[in-house]
């Protein structure tokens, strides 16, 4: 293949797959937060935020990590404030003390919050501003989780702020189905192996707990309880213990996929329990997880970071063309897999970050390995059916549209239905 794609997948890869610690929209306030406090060079007296309503809905359900349970959009900016390192990012609540969770606590209590609906049209959008005595501080997110946009103190821009904005990112446009299978079987994995090794093993280790461990609704032990443990209920509830962890306030960190810890774990946890249940080597694996990886990738690219598509669909789907991958599926079959699983799953609403994602997770999968075990007897669903055209790039692009143009009307009905109950 080209050198120029070539070089742009190592990029995507090494871009997307980074490590987070909890739901990545609230470690995405605290880290604006901590940052804000910083720049202000003082604790905060009064604290003013902004997001747009994705943001809300993905932070004020879900539990902030290492801070004793609490939750919501107050929650996430009052532990980046009181015990976030910045300089960590997604991983800026990494190191709270058992001191500092009661002081979070604290602050919680005797500070002044308003929380306000960001005024931009991104639906990516966080700012936080700070005060002490005469002095405020400034910082905006935008687009993506680490993206910094300004840092500002008393009106004045800071010069160091522009190190913060993460430019350059590499154009996801390359992304094809064709050229990731491609890639996949040619990639040197030392371009790819301790990044690809990093996310099975962070990412195993979370689904773990939540195996072991009560968190949330325990979707995954529920899974394995009610219908045991052969290979296909294992994926699903291992990718959904991951999400009970996650969800429920777990401190241990996970790789993110587009942005997204939940996204990340369905990716890689079906391929790794498929991989080891069909006994292939290590290579087969990490060649497998990168192109489940890549397909998420290139299917959440024309979607958004936050929408009201469900992510765990993109995911599954992935994760699908992943096993099949494992099985010696050719390009045809996986393109068929990603087909299918997308036929069947399209539509599941994001009504943000919480305990049911697990939930969301565990049919994603079920969606991708049905697809996936549809291509391999050859029976798939055809182009006009539905949504789905007659090659696998139009049918992402149709899914897309959906997604990022059709499902805009319903993203704004369920922030409505959820500012209700704050």
């Amino acid at each position: 293949m080209k050198k120029s794609i070539y070089q742009g997948y190592v990029s995507i890869l090494k871009e997307e797959l980074l490590p987070a610690m909890g739901c990545t929209e609230p470690i995405s306030l605290a880290y604006a937060s901590a940052l804000a406090k910083s720049a202000l060079g003082a604790l905060p007296e009064r604290v003013e935020i902004s997001v747009s309503g994705n943001i809300l809905k993905n932070v004020k359900s879900v539990i902030v990590p290492n801070t004793g349970g609490l939750k919501g959009v107050t929650a996430a900016a009052a532990a980046g404030i009181v015990a976030g390192v910045a300089e960590k990012k997604l991983q800026v609540l990494s190191e709270v003390s058992d001191v500092q969770k009661a002081e979070i606590k604290s602050y919680l209590a005797r500070t002044p919050f308003t929380v306000n609906k960001a005024r931009s049209e991104c639906v990516f959008d966080i700012g936080v501003k700070v005060f002490s005595g005469a002095d405020s501080a400034y910082v905006r997110i935008e687009g993506h989780h680490t993206n910094v946009v300004t840092v500002e103190k008393n009106g004045e821009r800071i010069v160091d702020g522009k190190l913060f904005t993460e430019e350059g990112r590499t154009d996801r446009s390359i992304l094809n189905v064709r050229d990731i299978v491609e890639f996949a079987d040619r990639v040197k994995l030392t371009d790819v192996e301790e990044i690809i090794s990093r996310q099975i093993e962070y990412n195993t280790a979370i689904a773990e707990e939540g195996l072991k461990n009560d968190y949330g609704a325990n979707v995954g032990k529920v899974l394995l309880q009610a219908f045991g443990g052969d290979v296909h209920n294992l994926a699903k509830a291992t990718a959904a213990a991951g999400s009970d962890a996650r969800m429920n306030g777990c401190n241990l960190p996970v790789v993110i996929v587009s942005g997204s810890g939940n996204q990340g774990m369905t990716t890689v946890l079906p391929v790794v329990v498929y991989a080891n249940h069909l006994k292939v080597d290590r290579e087969m694996l990490l060649r497998a997880v990168t192109l489940s990886d890549l397909i998420t990738i290139h299917l959440k690219t024309g979607i958004g970071r936050l929408s009201a598509y469900c992510g765990a669909v993109s995911a599954g789907a992935g994760a699908g063309a992943g096993v099949c991958y494992l099985y010696d599926g050719c390009y045809e079959q996986i393109a068929h897999t990603i087909v299918n699983a997308l036929a069947i799953n399209s539509g599941i609403i994001c009504d943000g970050a919480k305990s049911s994602c697990a939930a969301k997770i565990a049919s994603a999968v079920s969606a991708g390995l049905l697809g996936m075990e549809m291509a391999r007897y050859g029976k798939n669903f055809a182009g006009g059916d539905g949504i789905l055209d007659t090659a696998v790039e139009k049918t992402i692009d149709n899914v897309c549209d959906l997604a990022r143009i059709g499902m805009k009307e319903t993203d704004e009905e369920i922030i409505k239905l959820m500012i209700k109950n704050i």
